[in-house]
């Protein structure tokens, strides 16, 4: 069973950049979208990016478009996110995910996401 394992979290001031990224063993995941979501203390998860390798179509949350870009490396089976002009509210345990549905369908049908990793913790002080 395909397994996705998170990296790259860790504790940053407003303004700084990380990059997570997000590996996937013990499966084949070939034609799945892969991509993000998040989950910050008390709020419900959220749609961050997600990407089609095939055309290369991406799709960002409202709150994340113009400071995140979502990537990946196919050939190496890992997908990307890099995280600039970091803010507080962006605190909070990022998931990776993948699922055969196209990206259009996953702000709002998290129910549908077939794999997720275990999360890494991004905590942005000010």
């Amino acid at each position: 069973q395909a397994q996705l394992i998170e990296s790259g979290g860790g504790l940053v001031q407003a303004g700084d950049s990380l990059r997570l990224s997000c590996a996937a063993s013990g499966g084949i995941l070939s034609g799945y979208v892969r991509g993000w979501f998040r989950q910050a203390p008390g709020k419900e998860r959220e749609f961050v990016a997600a990407i089609n390798w095939n055309g290369g179509t991406t799709l960002y949350g409202d709150s994340v478009r113009g400071r995140f870009t979502v990537s990946g490396d196919d050939v190496k089976n890992v997908v990307f996110l890099q995280l600039n002009n970091l803010k507080v509210e962006d605190t909070a345990v990022y998931y990776c995910a993948a699922s055969r549905y196209g990206v259009s369908w996953w702000p709002s049908n998290i129910g549908d996401i077939e794999v997720w990793g275990q999360g890494t913790l991004v905590l942005v002080s000010e």
